[in-house]
Formats: structure tokens, C-alpha cells, sequence
């Protein structure tokens, strides 16, 4: 194994240890629930949004909240993307969850040097995208990332902010 190989390994470990972002807080913009059915990894994940103050790129995801069960991969997966997305606007988080999905088909041999400088920490997974189970448990946060997002932007006209959502009251 390479010791860039051990690095990554390394930095998959520690988030699944002490994963960032979990613990799901109260409110939000947009939650998703997501099972990946091969293997009852699960998240319910909140992201909570602030609106752009200099009002050029549109509300900045604010924090990612999540809570979940999983193997190590999936756990570390969550942890890495809500360290990339937060503070970042909505549009960007889009675009990095994209990037990520480019990475987990590139069957280990990653993505440009630009993809991976903006995916940061999130290129420890290219090792992952060799073992196609092992995909969909890296992707499952950022199913549910994306599933939020568009929730997100589309709040229901029927609901002051502050509010919840009728079909969000079970939640």
C-alpha cells in the first residue's frame, strides 16, 4: 500500500471515529431521508441555509446536520462533505456533490488536479470508487445532500419561514 493510499485510509478512519456534523439539529431548510438498500446504511440530513448577505450566489449552506448508521465509509463520506460544503454557497455545494459523484465512477483513477484541489479531503475516497458496493456507500450523504438542496430551493409557498411544512410535521 502507498503511503498516500495509508494517508487516505488514515483520514476515512478518523471521520468514521469522530464524525463532523453529526447530531441533528432543530429546523433547516431542506432534510432528506436515504437507505442504501444493499447494506441498511441510513441518514436523515438537515441543511440549514443563511442567506447571502452580498447577495450575489444566493443563500450559503450555513451547517449540515445529520444523523445515521452505516459502515465506516458511509460515516466518513458524511463527516468530509459537510466540512466541504459548509460556508459555501448553495450553487458551489451543488457543484461539489457533482464533482464527487465524477469521482466515485472514475474506478480509482480520480479527477483532474482542479476537481481534486475543490474536493479537497472528499479525493480520500478515489481508493472507493474501485469497489462498485462500496460506491453507493460513499454517495449516500451526498444523495441526501442534493435530495435537501432542492427542497431547499423550493420552498412551499404556503408556508411562512419559520414554519413547517405540513408534510414535514412527522419529522
Amino acid at each position: 500500500m502507498s503511503s498516500m493510499d495509508q494517508l487516505y485510509q488514515q483520514l476515512i478512519l478518523e471521520h468514521a471515529k469522530s464524525p463532523h456534523g453529526k447530531g441533528l439539529r432543530a429546523g433547516g431548510s431542506g432534510e432528506s431521508f436515504q437507505v442504501n438498500p444493499t447494506c441498511g446504511d441510513e441518514v436523515r440530513l438537515r441543511v440549514h441555509l443563511a442567506p447571502d448577505l452580498a447577495g450575489a450566489a444566493g443563500p450559503v449552506v450555513e451547517r449540515v446536520s445529520w444523523e445515521g448508521q452505516g459502515c465506516s465509509i458511509s460515516q466518513a463520506s458524511l463527516s468530509v462533505m459537510a466540512d466541504l460544503v459548509e460556508g459555501v454557497p448553495m450553487a458551489t455545494a451543488e457543484g461539489l456533490g457533482e464533482t464527487f459523484r465524477e469521482l466515485m465512477h472514475s474506478r480509482g483513477k480520480g479527477l483532474d488536479e482542479d476537481a481534486e484541489d475543490a474536493l479537497g479531503d472528499a479525493t480520500a475516497f478515489t481508493g472507493v470508487s474501485q469497489y462498485p458496493a462500496r460506491i453507493k456507500c460513499a454517495l449516500l450523504g451526498w444523495a441526501a445532500l442534493r435530495d435537501a438542496l432542492a427542497q431547499a430551493g423550493t420552498p412551499d409557498p404556503d408556508v411562512a419561514p419559520g414554519d413547517v411544512a405540513p408534510d414535514q410535521e412527522d419529522r
